[in-house]
């Protein structure tokens, strides 16, 4: 280790294969490869951010280069060769930057290089960084060299994309995923290196780090040397520190702040939301909280407390298992679809933060959404591609309280009051597609009458059942306005469905191709062709079937 380091994550960066944290089938795999004799010609690391990939790489140099062997490798007393290596200074481990030597000349002042066995050590051994940065030229120039290198030299690549490198470079490669580090390893981790530093800091804040650090080591260090110079040894840093320290919030407030929008308290939502603002809260990190928020709610009862990374602690965790049995699961999933979506709207507003509190508002009353009567419409959504016709097969505006909680939504439901004609009304029977065109006439409903001859196309009708196909100029309240009139005529409900069959052709094509058949037959007849005898720029256009032939 680095003791001269005055930045923990290279102080305490690990020098052998048994410092590694959280990989230790990768330092297993390697270890016994090198002591069997079957070193392959190129290592290939790949992972998030600072899980060890060119730290492991270095440890793979050093267990090839050591004088000590790979049984004794050098830890606290470096041989020559483990120190130039640690020191980035050894002859014969050179360790390349892809990300500023991308192009193919580079590449080929290394293969020039790897011609020389060499000089000190038993391998000569390319550590190349952010290898994914490479041109495709560069790639290409690397192949036949790592296919069929000298037994002296070896190659070991690191990556955080993998999938940028040509599948040609991976197969020439033996392959390791590092895995991000678990939560509970990681804070017993910075746990220690606090206890050696002489830190003052509460476990509570140590998670807090572990949430933020999302698995990566060093960035749990880079927190952690944050967290140590930000107060005085004398006094501890505590939970409600460390948030304004690393700009994170108490879930608590959160949580508080869901049960408010579920009981539609606008007054006390926007409150709590403008205590957590003037924290100084970046308006993302909020909205990426509170999409966290709303996965835990969903999906409560399928975790552990250790599986939540340390985002709640026990009563937080309790509390949202015990709110989410009376939330309906649809409510949460449309929250996260609203959510996803005013992330997206964050990055074209110029006040971010006004954003977010319509945003707050749009959730209290988005269950207030229902269609129009309750009418039942039976439909895949899925195969709409309209965005706005899915809105309005889905949610309709009403009147009345936010209902979201599963106690609230079972209460019994107020039937709309329907205004009918006559009493002749309820007994109407609707027997057929025709028949429906005909009472959308004597109705004097135009516009529906119009749309089902015009844009739909018949798949199936049946009893209260309507399935249809249509086409792009279709209306989008089309389904809306027709059910609501089918309820009043009949006095029942019906299910209208969209299917992926083409159905019939539409009324008004039938009616054009019957016009362009008997146009067709007419001019096969005598008296039209007499015609054209005496007046030979003739056309005929049109045919009334209302009269005979003659």
């Amino acid at each position: 280790m680095n003791k001269n380091s005055k930045v923990l994550a290279l102080k305490y960066r690990p020098q052998i294969f048994e410092d590694l944290i959280g990989q230790d089938v990768v330092a297993e795999t390697i270890t016994n490869s090198i002591k069997a004799n079957k070193v392959p010609n190129a290592y290939l690391f790949t992972g998030i951010r600072g899980v060890g990939k060119t730290t492991t790489a270095r440890i793979v140099a050093k267990s090839l280069n050591c004088l000590n062997g790979i049984e004794n490798l050098c830890n606290e007393k470096l041989c020559a060769n483990c120190e130039a290596i640690s020191n980035s200074n050894h002859i014969d481990v050179l360790e390349m930057d892809a990300a500023s030597k991308t192009g193919v000349d580079d590449v080929r002042d290394l293969i020039e290089f790897s011609r020389y066995g060499p000089t000190s050590s038993k391998y000569k051994i390319f550590i190349i960084d952010e290898v994914h940065m490479l041109s495709k030229q560069a790639f290409n120039a690397l192949l036949k060299t790592l296919e069929e290198p000298p037994e002296y030299l070896k190659f070991i690549f690191a990556t955080t994309e993998i999938k940028k490198i040509p599948i040609t470079v991976v197969s020439r490669c033996q392959r390791f995923d590092l895995s991000r580090i678990k939560s509970l390893e990681l804070f017993e981790f910075i746990k220690k290196v606090k206890e050696k530093e002489n830190g003052n800091i509460s476990d509570k804040a140590l998670e807090l780090i572990v949430k933020i650090s999302e698995g990566s080591v060093r960035d749990a260090l880079s927190l952690l040397d944050r967290a140590l110079i930000s107060i005085s040894k004398k006094n501890e840093l505590d939970l409600s520190t460390a948030q304004k320290i690393f700009g994170y919030f108490d879930k608590s407030q959160l949580i508080e702040l869901f049960q408010l929008i579920l009981k539609g308290d606008d007054q006390k939502v926007i409150d709590i939301y403008r205590k957590i603002y003037d924290q100084g809260i970046e308006p993302k990190i909020f909205m990426n909280d509170f999409l966290e928020l709303i996965y835990y709610f969903k999906n409560i009862n399928l975790l552990t407390l250790e599986s939540t990374n340390f985002s709640l602690n026990d009563d937080e965790f309790l509390k949202i298992k015990k709110l989410s049995n009376d939330i309906d699961d649809k409510i949460l999933i449309l929250f996260w679809q609203f959510t996803i979506k005013t992330i997206e709207e964050l990055d074209i507003v110029s006040n971010q933060n006004l954003s977010i509190e319509m945003f707050l508002l749009r959730l209290m009353h988005l269950n207030s959404f229902k269609p129009k009567g309750e009418i039942n419409l039976k439909t895949d959504v899925s195969e709409i591609d309209n965005e706005n016709e899915k809105k309005n097969l889905t949610l309709e505006s009403s009147n009345g309280p936010v209902n979201q909680i599963k106690n609230i939504i079972q209460e019994k439901k107020i039937k709309p009051e329907i205004k009918l004609e006559t009493n002749q009304n309820k007994q109407m029977q609707i027997l057929s597609f025709d028949n429906l065109i005909k009472i959308c006439s004597e109705k004097k409903e135009i516009k529906l009458k119009y749309e089902l001859e015009k844009n739909v196309n018949l798949v199936g009708f049946e009893k209260n059942r309507i399935e249809i196909s249509f086409n792009d100029k279709l209306d989008k309240n089309f389904v809306k306005d027709l059910s609501t009139k089918l309820f009043e005529w009949t006095d029942q409900r019906w299910i209208i469905t969209f299917s992926k069959l083409k159905g019939e052709i539409s009324i008004k094509e039938k009616e054009s191709n019957k016009k362009i058949e008997l146009i067709e037959k007419a001019k096969k007849t005598e008296f039209y062709k007499k015609i054209l005898e005496k007046f030979p720029d003739a056309n005929l256009d049109n045919v009334d079937t209302k009269k005979n032939e003659e």
